[in-house]
């Protein structure tokens, strides 16, 4: 297999890339769905978060509230690094059991992962930078997910630098033009995917 991972700041579109790749023959492991699975009613990762961030973040029908749980961590860095170390030990078990079931074959793996700058992963073949400049994507934010454009700022100042995300690229897929021109750049993306190394396992932890 060939794993690669994908990433970009909030509003970058990446999610758009991802579905593109898939419609290639990308086997996508999306690191967005294993949280929300991670954080059902009743699992431990949610039961670990409101011990920590407290019973408010849980609806009566003891699903997770993701608002609330948004509007304590994404401005505050220390919640945020009390969040993370909660839920990503439970993430880098199940994204490495997920592309572990496609050891063996020819596929081309992506690894969707919005946080793949913080924690970079050992065994990729490439990691993909899905890119836009800062205002377009409070532009987005703003009209895509209902913030205003403080929160959207805040939400996307969370995040690393753009220019820290792009140090770390292989491939860079400027999505600030036309879905045309974004599908034309995975066409030409995918061609040169296909051929970098296979690999055993992509293994976790830093590289």
């Amino acid at each position: 297999m060939i794993v690669v991972g994908l990433t970009g700041g909030i509003g970058a579109g990446k999610s758009t890339v991802s579905k593109l790749l898939a419609e290639r023959g990308a086997a996508i492991v999306d690191a967005d769905q294993i949280a929300r699975d991670l954080q059902s009613p009743g699992s431990p990762v949610l039961n670990q978060m409101a011990e920590r961030f407290g019973a408010q973040i849980v609806h009566e029908d003891g699903s997770l509230d993701r608002a609330a749980v948004a509007a304590i961590v994404f401005s505050d860095k220390a919640a945020l690094d009390d969040l993370n170390g909660i839920v990503h030990p439970a993430m880098q078990a199940e994204i490495q059991r997920q592309i572990d079931l496609n050891a063996g074959t020819d596929r081309v793996v992506v690894l969707d992962f919005p946080l793949l700058g913080e924690n970079p992963r050992k065994g990729l073949a490439a990691t993909i930078v899905v890119d836009i400049p800062y205002e377009l994507a409070v532009e987005r934010v703003v009209e895509y997910r209902g913030m205003d454009e403080d929160d959207a700022q805040n939400r996307i100042n969370s995040q690393i630098s753009r220019e820290e995300r792009l140090a770390r690229a292989t491939y860079v897929v400027d999505n600030s033009g036309t879905f045309d021109s974004l599908a034309a750049q995975v066409d030409e993306l995918w061609s040169s995917v296909v051929e970098l190394p296979h690999v055993a396992s992509a293994e976790p932890g830093a590289r």
